[in-house]
């Protein structure tokens, strides 16, 4: 006769105990990992959300930008405008007359030629017959003297640029190398493909004073800005510096031009009436 198993009161008890605790385990530990998920999506959507501010903040940020630099345009300016047809290619001589209705400042404006080229490099020197209208400050590096070298190369890298033009002998250059990160940028560094590069400054520096100037088209675009005198001038004395100028670019290298004067509105040029 096999043996009677008899499970003990106590027994019976502890395995419940154990039973309920280990439930109370599952329980606590699902909760635990619902809060987790909770948790989770919660970040996520704040994340979400921060982003979207970020989005938003730059976007009113670009706005406030483009705004804020939105070039406005005074009454005045507006008035000259409506002088203009946008839709015409003047002549040369409908351009000069209309010139001096454009005027807006008190002061002699300057008078502009700006023209776009085919390609960028187109570069030369001119004489204009009239003059540019403006006083031109010439500076001479000459390596003959060297303390008056030294002392304008030592004005030249403290940023103290008194001169529009400056001319220098061959003998100049190689200390005027030094200066080069603060002459070209300005277009200032003595070049002898424009004549500024020469054994006789003295008698460069009378012809640009006789009205000689230089044009070089920007380093990256292919655009050329050349003074051609004063409002003041006069009609016959603008034709004569604008045709002057024209004479000394190949046709064929230019695709626009357009005349202006200091502050007013540009007058776009038939060129093939020129």
């Amino acid at each position: 006769m096999g043996k009677i198993r008899v499970k003990a009161l106590g027994d019976e008890e502890l395995e419940l105990k154990q039973a309920e605790e280990a439930k109370v385990r599952k329980e606590a530990k699902k909760a635990e990992k619902q809060t987790e998920i909770s948790t989770d999506q919660v970040i996520e959507k704040v994340e979400a959300a921060s982003v979207e501010e970020t989005k938003l903040q730059k976007k009113q940020k670009k706005e406030k930008f483009v705004k804020t630099n939105k070039k406005i345009r005074s009454k005045s300016y507006m008035t000259k405008v409506d002088l203009v047809d946008k839709n015409k290619n003047y002549s040369l001589s409908e351009a000069i007359t209309l010139l001096p209705q454009l005027k807006r400042a008190k002061f002699d404006e300057t008078v502009e030629l700006h023209i776009t080229t085919v390609e960028t490099g187109v570069s030369g020197s001119v004489s204009l017959p009239h003059g540019t209208g403006k006083q031109m400050r010439i500076a001479i590096a000459n390596g003959a003297d060297q303390k008056t070298l030294d002392e304008l190369l030592a004005k030249i890298e403290a940023g103290n640029i008194d001169f529009d033009i400056l001319i220098a002998t061959p003998d100049s250059m190689p200390k005027l190398a030094k200066a080069a990160r603060v002459l070209g940028p300005r277009g200032l560094m003595p070049n002898p493909k424009n004549g500024t590069v020469t054994p006789k400054p003295e008698e460069v520096a009378k012809k640009y004073e006789g009205g000689q100037i230089n044009f070089k088209t920007e380093s990256k675009f292919p655009l050329l800005h050349i003074s051609v005198g004063k409002v003041s001038f006069g009609e016959d004395k603008i034709r004569e510096n604008v045709k002057t100028v024209l004479n000394a670019i190949d046709s064929k290298k230019i695709r626009s031009i357009t005349l202006k004067s200091t502050m007013s509105p540009a007058i776009r040029l038939d060129i093939a009436s020129l």
